[in-house]
């Protein structure tokens, strides 16, 4: 069965960067379109941005739009979210999930991690 497990989030300051990994067990990545995700506190998880399992197209939430890219390494069988220029609205726990279609709605997907969290603050 497909396992996601998410890493690489932290304390970062406002302009700063981080790199999440979104790695794959269970299965090839390469079957899915993989999204990410985040919720902060209080508010919905929302999408993020998510790269298709045909062609690799992306898409992104137009409030990370320019500063957050979204890539897979199908040999390490994992997806990246690169994250530059973030700011404190940034400021959430991160998500990766799985699914057969280009959505960014969150009920849309399966195989849920579970969650890296990222805070940006000074």
């Amino acid at each position: 069965q497909l396992q996601l497990v998410e890493s690489g989030g932290g304390l970062v300051q406002p302009g700063g960067s981080l790199r999440l990994s979104c790695a794959a067990s269970g299965s090839t990545l390469d079957y899915y379109t993989i999204g990410w995700f985040r919720q902060a506190p209080g508010k919905e998880r929302e999408g993020v941005s998510y790269i298709t399992r045909n062609f690799g197209g992306t898409n992104y939430a137009d409030s990370v739009k320019g500063r957050f890219t979204i890539s897979r390494d199908s040999a390490k069988n994992t997806v990246y979210l690169q994250m530059n220029n973030l700011k404190p609205e940034d400021t959430a726990v991160y998500y990766c999930a799985v699914t057969w279609r280009a959505t960014m709605v969150p009920d849309d997907y399966g195989y849920w991690g579970q969650g890296t969290q990222v805070t940006v603050s000074s």
